[in-house]
């Protein structure tokens, strides 16, 4: 791959870092990037998946001191979530180029409509959680609903993931009366964990440029870690309305084309 390809890649991924630490959905900037330098659109989602996962691990270490007294919630939602983004990463494999294409509009417009809920969700668990007065028991039980749902958030994750965060924080949030930082802290490692799950999962069986990995993966983390410094200087909601609208843009154009070239792909098999 040309030095200048991969330069926009690095470039690409500081941007998703960046937004990822200061209002999430950095994929839907990674993710066309990698596109527009040639690698196919399945391509394109295995190497954003193994890439961005290390900045899971900062996030988790980074809110470790609110995941105090949550243990019995982690020892039965992180299996969930381990097995729903190896199973999500399969069906990602399994479901070839020409499927996965299809499928990319309604992705990218689904993972914008939870990015733009994502802000209204927290406002309402802050609201919930600001006029509970007892405190939260953290052994209390875990319904198996939320389990499942998890279970199923994590099949998404594994497939495609922008946007699962946002899920699994709100049906944190109607499972549990706690607060909103301990809520997000425990949501933290089940995206982790469904991360790192499809990465090692897509990493073993996917053909994989680990070239173009590596430099989305470090300029990745330097943005976030420069993303961090600028909590507080920029807003986060109008951040988030710009990568909505990106991404529905990139929605879009993929609809353009489907109709332009309805056969487009129908050619290249599925990883086994």
């Amino acid at each position: 791959m040309p030095n200048a390809q991969l330069a926009l890649i690095a470039l690409a991924g500081f941007a998703a870092g960046a937004v990822n630490a200061l209002a999430g959905g950095g994929t839907l900037i990674s993710f066309p990037a990698l596109v527009a330098v040639g690698l196919s659109p399945l391509a394109a989602n295995i190497t954003s998946t193994i890439a961005l996962c290390p900045g899971f691990l900062g996030a988790t270490y980074s809110q470790r001191s609110d995941l105090r007294g949550q243990r019995k919630r982690l020892y039965l939602l992180l299996p969930c979530g381990l097995i729903g983004g190896v199973l999500g990463a399969a069906l990602l494999l399994k479901t070839g180029e020409r499927k996965f294409t299809e499928s990319v509009p309604w992705l990218l417009l689904g993972a914008c409509a939870l990015l733009a809920s994502q802000e209204h969700i927290r406002r309402v668990l802050a609201a919930r959680s600001a006029g509970n007065s007892r405190a939260a028991d953290a052994s209390a039980h875990v319904p198996l609903w939320l389990m499942l749902v998890i279970g199923v958030a994590a099949i998404y994750g594994g497939f495609f993931g922008p946007g699962m965060s946002v899920m699994v924080l709100a049906v944190l949030g109607l499972a549990f009366d706690d607060s909103l930082t301990r809520l997000n802290a425990l949501k933290q490692p089940i995206s982790m964990t469904v991360s790192c799950a499809a990465a090692l999962l897509l990493a073993l069986r996917a053909p994989v440029d680990w070239k173009v990995v590596g430099v989305l993966a470090i300029s990745a983390l330097l943005g976030g870690m420069c993303g961090g410094t600028l909590a507080g200087r920029l807003s986060p909601q109008w951040l988030r309305r710009v990568v909505v609208l990106l991404g529905i843009a990139v929605a879009l154009v993929y609809v353009w084309r489907a109709h332009l070239a309805p056969t487009a792909g129908a050619a290249i098999p599925a990883y086994h």
